[in-house]
């Protein structure tokens, strides 16, 4: 039997952390069995999908490096299909019309509360044999069996089991004709050879109700495995305000795709103590066994950390396109200064993010317009002005202007005027840069230019000599 796994995002909104590693667990686990990975578009929420959303999401697929081997599928592209499924269950005698009023139901889960019931419906129209007639407003349910129970063996959660009478007759297809989820699932998975269904644990009790309808259609079961959901920091349920953005934010955060699926990777799955994997080295190992039966909490310092190491260990070329894109988005220009490249060399190996990076040197491609008022009080005094204008006058004399020759300047003026060497470095940093925090002062003027240096250290000396 092939391997088939499926992704199936509900395009009601971005595509999420949790869908995320929803679709790489899918994408790892045909990988590794050299199957197949089906991509499907749940579109039925007509009120609420929108083509802004599926963009999004195949956006985010793409930039992951989730590929896949069909679709994508619309389901909304599939409704002639649902209505032969939902018919062939009618035939059948295993769904039925059920004409109940949203105010009779409202009043029955009320008075299911209210005798501590768990509300479900009571099958009032199970067996009365209606049909459907122009204007009326019928749904179709399943006839869901009365007795016996529902099993499965999970292949994270073991053997899980219901009792169908706690399980109530689901509704197939609302009264405007539109099929639901629990029914166009099954009607997709039967029709794309799914072999296996993974998803969040929090489909279980749906799994029992897909599991019925299969049977009543005759078809043989997928094996199912349930991931536990991701919980942040707090231990509660993941949330815009605990980390769960759309996964094109990170992107747009500077987080590297390589270092956010490596991250998700580990969120609930491990093997032995490695922490970085190469994208064959997931496929290789990847185990559904291996797949944590709790929950994984979100960590955004964990992901700053592995985003870390991916940055250092890039080409300058790999990351250029995306640094360009901030800077254009901050209206700067980089050829209005030195090597793009080069500056980023400065800094690639200090940043957890690719926006920090653009931080950290977005100071050579725009004019100083303000100076950190801390680094302003913990590093200038009375002398500071003396001391920069003694050194632009060396600097201005320097032939050629190299991070050797600059370094040895520093160094020889320091030295004459008996004062420490960040006495001198950090003001510089202020001065060209706005902050105290740069790389190596030498390594940092080098790269900006003897006239820009000279340029800035003065504009500097000005605004310490005018108090401002």
């Amino acid at each position: 039997m092939q391997v088939v796994t499926r992704f199936p995002p509900s395009p009601t909104g971005y595509l999420h952390l949790g869908g995320a590693r929803t679709a790489l667990f899918n994408w790892l686990f045909a990988r590794n069995a050299g199957g197949k990975l089906v991509f499907r578009i749940e579109d039925t929420d007509r009120q609420r999908s929108t083509d802004e959303a599926i963009d999004a999401i195949i956006s985010a697929m793409e930039w992951l490096g989730l590929d896949w081997d069909e679709g994508p599928y619309y389901q909304t592209q599939r409704l002639d299909r649902y209505k032969e499924v939902v018919q062939q269950l009618l035939d059948q005698g295993d769904a039925y019309y059920c004409s109940c009023t949203p105010d009779r139901l409202e009043k029955l889960r009320n008075d299911q509360r209210e005798k501590g019931i768990k509300p479900r419906y009571d099958g009032h129209c199970r067996d009365i044999g209606l049909e459907r007639k122009a204007g009326e407003n019928h749904v179709i349910r399943f006839k869901n069996p009365l007795s016996g129970s529902v099993s499965f063996n999970d292949r994270i959660h073991g053997l899980v089991s219901v009792q169908n009478e706690e399980l109530d007759d689901l509704v197939l297809e609302r009264s405007d004709g539109m099929p639901t989820y629990n029914l166009t699932v099954v009607a997709d998975d039967m029709d794309m050879n799914v072999s296996h269904v993974i998803r969040g644990d929090d489909h279980i009790n749906n799994t029992f109700r897909q599991i019925n309808i299969f049977r009543a259609l005759g078809h043989d079961l997928p094996e199912f495995a349930h991931v536990p959901l991701i919980l942040g920091s707090d231990r509660k349920r993941l949330s815009k305000r605990n980390g769960d953005v759309s996964v094109l934010d990170y992107r747009d955060r500077g987080i590297l795709p390589e270092a956010l699926v490596n991250y998700l990777v580990r969120l609930g799955w491990s093997h032995g103590d490695q922490e970085i994997f190469s994208r064959e080295e997931m496929i290789r190992y990847f185990d559904l066994q291996q797949v944590n039966k709790s929950s994984a909490g979100f960590d955004m310092e964990k992901l700053l950390w592995l985003n870390r190491h991916y940055i250092g260990q890039s080409s300058i070329e790999t990351l250029l396109s995306e640094v360009q894109k901030i800077m254009v988005t901050r209206q700067i220009d980089t050829e209005n200064g030195p090597d793009l490249r080069s500056a980023m060399g400065l800094v690639q190996g200090r940043v957890s993010t690719l926006v920090d990076l653009a931080d950290q040197i977005e100071y050579f491609y725009r004019p100083i317009e303000q100076y950190d008022a801390g680094a302003l009080s913990k590093h200038c005094n009375e002398s500071t002005s003396g001391l920069l204008r003694g050194i632009s006058s060396v600097f201005s004399h320097i032939e050629p202007w190299t991070q050797e020759s600059v370094g040895n300047a520093l160094k020889t003026y320091v030295k004459s005027k008996g004062v420490k060497f960040p006495g001198l470095a950090q003001p510089l940093r202020i001065a060209v840069s706005g902050s105290d925090q740069t790389p190596s002062i030498d390594s940092t003027l080098a790269l900006l230019g003897s006239m820009e240096t000279i340029k800035r250290a003065r504009m500097f000396i000005d605004y310490l000599e005018q108090g401002k």
